[in-house]
């Protein structure tokens, strides 16, 4: 068997190159396992024809993502390469868009109103690395709001979860999405990065020893140290960290520690099926004011959760005099057509498309598919009760990074986890060299 590094980290997403860049800082050999061929993972971005397009993530908060802009700045990216998006989201509702909350009712409104007015003085019970703390308890999106106006549920938290988690509002819990969206604040606050959202991971990459195109098959805990194989042969590190969707996690791990297994087994995972509409031409979304990003409704579209104007959310998106535009799927047709051909998924998606965006049919010249299987933790409350068992767990060889630690879907648990992960890892490997002296 081959001698590896201090440290395998399986999957060069933020998760996982936070991990890498933690270790090294700390003196530890680290190396990085990528199965695709770039890094980011759902915070990969592709460069086409002049277009930079952004696969999964879209954009990031100047509130609550602390972990985040401590890393931007040990990049030393400067703070003009992630500017501010000057439009906001709108609400589909009765066959116009609706800009911020104008889509509830006068009562819905003051209905939110109280809501967070309440939620804002229990501020540090909403806690988005323990949220199964909240005052919230385990409820599901739906039953949460089964006491409220139903306007609440259909054009509040049903689009918001199914837009940027994929969820369902009876399957997945109220806590995480409470606890995110308290901590992210409004969409004012909301960032993106001119050359696309992998800048970070592009970054942390370049100062790592990382492979891409190169699967870990099996990470089996082995003593005190771990045993990694992968194509090119097996070998032993100190550690191994698994930054990967829990589902892959399981899959990967041979003997996990019986304290993590309940919970890698409840952790399940929404898919995320986007289209990438390559335009000759901007179009607008069209709105009292300017709009980036239009959610919609399952009470008004089966078809599509949302869609980003791109060209809206930063120039740098398309070129000039062209546009860019994503079109998300709602989560069960995003679990339908998962392994779908593309040429099913195309003309399903652009059609639901054509009547948010008139005229994006004959505007659209190349379309890119993005599929992400294991796209967002669904959080549900069997996986909620079980959280703070699995990080009470024993410190160990293998350890686990990723959105899913916390169920909170966004790139700073992410870079939170591996954070936590990293920690975990250097308590291990300082009490082997105890042990051994």
């Amino acid at each position: 068997m081959n001698a590896g590094p201090d440290v395998a980290v399986v999957g060069a997403g933020i998760a996982g190159l936070t991990v890498a860049h933690e270790l090294r800082r700390a003196g530890l050999s680290v190396r990085v396992f990528e199965a695709n061929g770039q890094v980011g993972g759902r915070m990969a971005s592709v460069r086409h024809n002049g277009y930079t397009i952004d696969t999964g993530a879209e954009r990031i908060s100047a509130e609550g993502h602390r972990a985040t802009w401590e890393l931007l700045r040990r990049t030393g990216l400067p703070i003009a390469d992630v500017p501010v998006i000057r439009s906001s989201v709108g609400v589909w509702r009765d066959g116009r868009i609706h800009p911020g909350p104008t889509a509830l009712s006068l009562r819905a409104r003051w209905q939110l109103t109280r809501l967070l007015l309440s939620a804002k003085r229990k501020r540090r019970a909403y806690d988005q690395d323990r949220p199964e703390g909240t005052p919230l308890g385990s409820a599901t999106v739906a039953e949460f709001t089964e006491r409220l106006h139903r306007d609440l549920h259909d054009y509040l938290f049903q689009p918001l979860g199914a837009h940027f988690f994929g969820w369902q509002t009876e399957n997945s819990a109220i806590a995480p999405m409470a606890s995110l969206m308290l901590a992210a604040g409004p969409a004012t606050s909301w960032h993106t990065f001119t050359d696309g959202m992998d800048t970070l991971a592009r970054r942390l990459a370049a100062q790592l020893d990382v492979e891409t195109d190169h699967p870990v098959d099996e990470v089996v805990t082995d003593g005190s140290g771990a045993r990694v194989a992968t194509a090119a042969g097996t070998f032993h590190a100190r550690a191994a960290v698994l930054c990967v969707p829990a589902p892959v996690a399981a899959a990967l791990h041979a003997n996990p520690d019986p304290a993590a297994e309940p919970y890698l087994a409840a952790c399940s995972f929404t898919p995320m099926l986007k289209l990438s509409c390559l335009l000759d031409r901007p179009l607008g979304l069209t709105a009292s004011r300017p709009l980036h990003a239009l959610l919609t409704p399952a009470a008004e579209e089966s078809v599509l959760s949302g869609v980003v104007v791109d060209h809206e959310k930063h120039e740098s998106r398309a070129p000039d005099g062209r546009g860019l535009v994503s079109l998300f799927a709602a989560a069960p047709v995003a679990a339908e057509l998962i392994d779908a051909p593309d040429g099913d998924i195309v003309p399903r998606l652009l059609g639901a498309g054509e009547r948010f965006l008139p005229g994006l049919g004959t505007a659209t010249g190349e379309i890119l598919v993005h599929r992400f299987r294991h796209a967002l933790p669904e959080a549900t409350p069997a996986a909620l009760a079980l959280r703070a068992g699995f990080e009470a767990r024993p410190v160990g060889p293998v350890d686990y990074a990723g959105d899913w630690i916390s169920l909170c879907p966004s790139g700073e648990s992410a870079i939170r986890a591996g954070a936590l992960a990293a920690s975990r890892v250097l308590h291990h490997c300082r009490a082997g060299v105890k042990e051994s002296v």
